[in-house]
């Protein structure tokens, strides 16, 4: 690592708690009135992702949430409406939020999976009455940008949902060019080929093929590049395949998975598909946010 210091004073900068409201957010946090017909809204966009922001950085549920925003205006003297919990449930549900930029250039797309559960009352109907239910829960679906370690583009399915099913998806959320899709031996189908060369006929698909693979019939004529990893991994061995294609990149959205899990948690809170959609796009802006604050440089010694 070759920026120990930098990086080192940015992990603590995560861990500090710094708020400010400047005049512009004071002025943008009540809603613009609406011009239609209907009820006027009480608060804007800003200051529903403020409070969802906060409530997944420090793991709270809607009234403690609201608790939380009220003590914060209250100690900077300002006489700002506080969204109270009802209000963050219904406007989580349709909430906008912005989806996170790309580089100036192609992205190296590193794709993976986790599940996530959903929180319920299975585990205070084990405590009291002995009962107990399956767990439910749902699956994660990410793509980091291996330049900037950003999570550029996140979906959440059901428990049901293969990964590669849904590379089509996240493609569609990267804004700007793919030079490249990384993953895992998951994502080894037909399906994921095909859905990275729809969007982005020149970007590569670096994927392990599994070990009972073979060559496809048009391998002498036009060789896929599936074929070309076959080949590779024929004349290197695997190790030397992963090396030369850069399949060990992909070790970066693993680290993303273990920074979700380690920060935001390994849960769902919200109850509604909507609001969950929603939780997790903010959460993915949460850990882009921490990452602006230091990433390691490495460089290799041996």
């Amino acid at each position: 690592m070759t920026n120990w210091a930098e990086y080192d004073a940015g992990l603590r900068a995560r861990g500090s708690l710094t708020v400010w409201f400047t005049p512009e957010a004071v002025e943008a946090w009540k809603a613009v009135p609406r011009t239609g017909r209907g009820g006027q809204p009480v608060y804007s966009a800003l200051a529903v992702a403020t409070a969802l922001t906060l409530r997944a950085v420090f793991r709270l549920a809607l009234r403690q949430t609201e608790g939380l925003i009220s003590s914060i205006l209250r100690l900077f003297g300002l006489d700002l409406a506080v969204p109270d919990h009802s209000t963050l449930s219904r406007r989580a549900e349709t909430l906008e939020v912005a989806r996170p930029c790309c580089g100036g250039g192609p992205v190296h797309l590193l794709v993976d999976s986790t599940g996530l559960q959903l929180r319920g009352p299975g585990g205070w109907l084990e405590e009291k009455h002995g009962s107990k239910r399956r767990r439910a829960w749902k699956m994660l679906h990410l793509a980091t940008d291996a330049d900037t370690g950003q999570i550029v583009a996140s979906l959440l399915t059901d428990r049901d949902s293969d990964d590669g099913s849904q590379v089509g998806h996240l493609l569609d959320q990267v804004d700007g060019s793919v030079a490249a899709v990384i993953g895992d031996g998951a994502y080894d189908r037909n399906d994921v080929y095909a859905a990275v060369a729809a969007r982005y006929p020149d970007a590569a698909v670096v994927v392990p093929p599994r070990v009972s693979a073979v060559p496809s019939a048009a391998v002498e004529t036009a060789p896929t590049q599936r074929d070309a990893h076959l080949r590779s991994i024929a004349e290197r061995g695997r190790m030397g395949w992963q090396h030369a294609s850069g399949y060990n990149w992909r070790a970066l959205v693993e680290a993303d998975v273990s920074r979700w899990k380690r920060v935001i948690g390994d849960g769902l809170r919200s109850q509604t598909d909507g609001r969950q959609a929603i939780e997790v796009a903010i959460a993915a802006g949460v850990l882009n946010r921490m990452l602006d604050l230091g990433r390691p440089e490495y460089v290799r010694v041996a």
